[in-house]
């Protein structure tokens, strides 16, 4: 096969974007992405539920929030093309994070670190929630932390597919195949080697496996902390409008935001073995959970399960934060992996900043230095307090 200058395991978002910006700030590298799922119906990409936040406790997932608000805002400038016009049907009505007494502290701190950096969020006290959202039930809540722009929701796949039309536009290629082995000494990666027999010579290798991170890491010799951790979504219908209605984050963990004339709603899940079958796990809603929901919200004590579907987060067990760049000692592999559950919103800016880190030697846009690999290696954890599920 012809060498390329840059291998990109894996097609999902984080791939696609990275691919993207490779080809944008240098027109003319030869980059291939390798993909085995090109109908997508495993990735993270197709089964996300799509939102962005700026309520993060380390301050470089709020830049790439901030970054990534942005871009989505500025898509179809960014993405579109003649023939595929990007549409993402952004809608920005913000998360609230509600808290009771005991952990006013923890939310109050959080608030400090997102007003530091530069994220519009006000803390509300139970009458002011009342006011702002009279279908709420907040007699035991002690504070709410709501993001008053730059947070909401979009549509995750119609991202990644512009994402990936626009890279193979810039002269991206993609091959459908599955990479089973590196080819590589102490220091350098010299070939992937590919299920159907063939072996692609190259660069820089770009990890972007999602999921399926660690294993392929592991084909390097390279420990990568990464699980893929099964989450269920439930699609709810309600008889009764919530004006306003926010992604909304219950003191007790589940979550729940409009989708379109519906509502979607998870929890954290009964079942943490990794890499569940992508099935969902119906265990995980039962009487408890309803009257969970119909307490927070009285008009969801009519509401109606009407499907539900299975994602994997690709879960950094080591910190709940994502691993950017480049391995100290393989020097030409690149990993982009393990944002665990906030990926989809970080993608553009995740895929600029190792792009840049790939081309010029660091990341110049957004600062993401501290989510290097060395931090993994000098056991030292960068830990994402705000995961959600």
């Amino acid at each position: 096969m012809s060498p390329a200058d840059v291998v990109i395991v894996g097609s999902g978002v984080m791939g696609a974007a990275t691919a993207y910006w490779l080809t944008r700030l240098q027109p003319g590298l030869r980059v291939t992405l390798v993909e085995s799922d090109t109908r997508y119906e495993k990735a993270s990409s197709s089964l996300s539920a799509s939102s962005i936040r700026q309520q993060f406790t380390c301050p470089v997932n709020i830049r790439l929030s901030q970054y990534g608000i942005a871009f989505l805002r500025e898509a179809e400038q960014h993405l579109g093309l003649p023939d595929h016009p990007v549409a993402l049907g952004l809608q920005e009505p913000g998360y609230l994070y509600l808290a009771q007494p005991e952990q006013t502290t923890a939310l109050r701190t959080a608030h400090q670190i997102q007003k530091h950096a530069g994220a519009d969020v006000t803390l509300l006290d139970p009458e002011a929630l009342r006011q702002r959202y009279p279908w709420l039930n907040v007699d035991d809540v002690a504070l709410g932390s709501l993001g008053l722009s730059g947070e909401g929701w979009f549509d995750g796949p119609a991202l990644h597919q512009a994402f990936l039309n626009k890279a193979m536009a810039q002269g991206v290629q993609r091959l459908h195949d599955r990479v089973v082995g590196l080819d590589h000494n102490d220091t350098h990666i010299s070939a992937v080697r590919l299920a159907s027999g063939g072996s692609l010579p190259c660069g820089q290798v770009v990890n972007a496996a999602g999921p399926w991170a660690g294993e392929v890491a592991a084909m390097a010799g390279v420990p990568l902390p990464i699980e893929a951790a099964r989450r269920t979504v439930f699609v709810l219908s309600c008889p009764e409008p919530l004006p306003q209605c926010p992604l909304l984050i219950d003191p007790s963990g589940w979550w729940l935001r409009p989708e379109g004339r519906f509502f979607i709603s998870g929890a954290e899940p009964l079942h943490t073995t990794p890499g569940l079958p992508l099935e969902p796990d119906w265990a995980e809603w039962n009487d408890e959970q309803w009257a969970c929901l119909a307490h927070r919200i009285p008009a969801l004590a009519a509401l109606r399960v009407e499907r539900a579907w299975a994602g994997y987060y690709e879960m950094n067990t080591f910190d709940h934060n994502a691993v950017i760049g480049p391995h100290p000692g393989l020097g030409n592999l690149y990993f982009i992996n393990g944002f665990s559950g906030h990926g989809m919103q970080h993608a553009a800016g995740a895929g600029l900043a190792l792009a840049e880190w790939m081309l010029r030697g660091k990341s110049t846009t957004i600062a993401v230095e501290e989510l290097g690999f060395e931090r993994l290696l000098h056991k030292r954890p960068l830990r994402e307090l705000a995961v959600i599920g």
